[in-house]
């Protein structure tokens, strides 16, 4: 897919770290560019910087998507890119004792669900609406209608201790990448995943030096944390190569997470 002012994007997430690389790198080669976020001073400010529309929307509910996909078509026309950046975290051990008084506990059901509806199922639902919108355009001269690429994680497929619902969540996304390539195959939709490593995103960046500097050292190389606009080039390569379809791909400097 060839990039440039005929086409419309959507990059959920896009207020801060990997979409809002991702966000600037295609408006740097002309897309109009739609962020989904819930962070509406950011969005705001981002979309301003690159001349793209900011819709707040979080992605666990039907309407706000519906909603933010109706104002981005609105403002750029049916998007024929959609790069899925909206995620969470959080690190609870499954059944544990409490470090004060010694009670044996579990993982909150409704903890581990939310990240459930955020990462896995806000995913999905972007897709689906993206991609029900995408069989309306006409196919380029290749046939293609569409690319999307989403994110999952390295815990995808080595979470380390508390991560069980982030990791169960990234699976799930790398799970269903290739049925959902089979899916759209014959309406010319291409979906990928990037798996990222330790990255430098904002929320890292709110980690003590020394911790940063730990987790660069246990890169086998680069020696260093991802940088967003890394994640950037590896999206904007799967949107651009047209044989690029179905793929999970790790972007990590080939670290193995350890247990803990």
């Amino acid at each position: 897919m060839k990039l440039d002012s005929t086409v419309a994007a959507v990059v959920t997430g896009g207020a801060s770290g990997l979409g809002e690389a991702t966000a600037r790198a295609l408006a740097a080669q002309g897309v109009k560019v739609a962020i989904f976020d819930m962070n509406e001073a950011k969005g705001e400010d981002v979309a301003k910087a690159i001349g793209g529309v900011f819709c707040k929307v979080n992605v666990t509910s039907d309407a706000d998507v519906d909603a933010g996909f109706e104002k981005a078509r609105a403002a750029h026309g049916q998007e024929r890119i959609l790069v899925n950046c909206a995620g969470t975290g959080n690190a609870i051990k499954t059944a544990s004792r409490d470090k004060t008084t010694g009670e044996a506990k579990h993982f909150p059901l409704d903890a581990f669900n939310m990240i459930i509806q955020i990462n896995l199922v806000g995913t999905f639902r972007c897709i689906a609406k993206s991609a029900k919108g995408m069989l309306d355009l006409e196919p380029l001269a290749d046939g293609e209608r569409g690319a999307i690429v989403n994110t999952a994680s390295v815990a995808g497929e080595d979470g380390q201790v508390g991560q069980a619902a982030y990791s169960a969540s990234k699976g799930g996304v790398i799970g269903m990448t290739l049925p959902i390539a089979r899916d759209l195959m014959n309406d010319g939709i291409r979906v990928n995943t990037i798996l990222p490593g330790i990255f430098n995103t904002p929320l890292m960046n709110g980690a003590p030096e020394n911790v940063k500097a730990a987790l660069a050292a246990s890169v086998p190389f680069p020696k260093r944390l991802g940088n967003p606009e890394e994640y950037a080039q590896l999206a904007l390569t799967m949107i651009t190569c047209g044989y690029f379809n179905g793929e999970d791909v790790r972007l990590d400097g080939g670290i193995r997470m350890a247990p803990r």
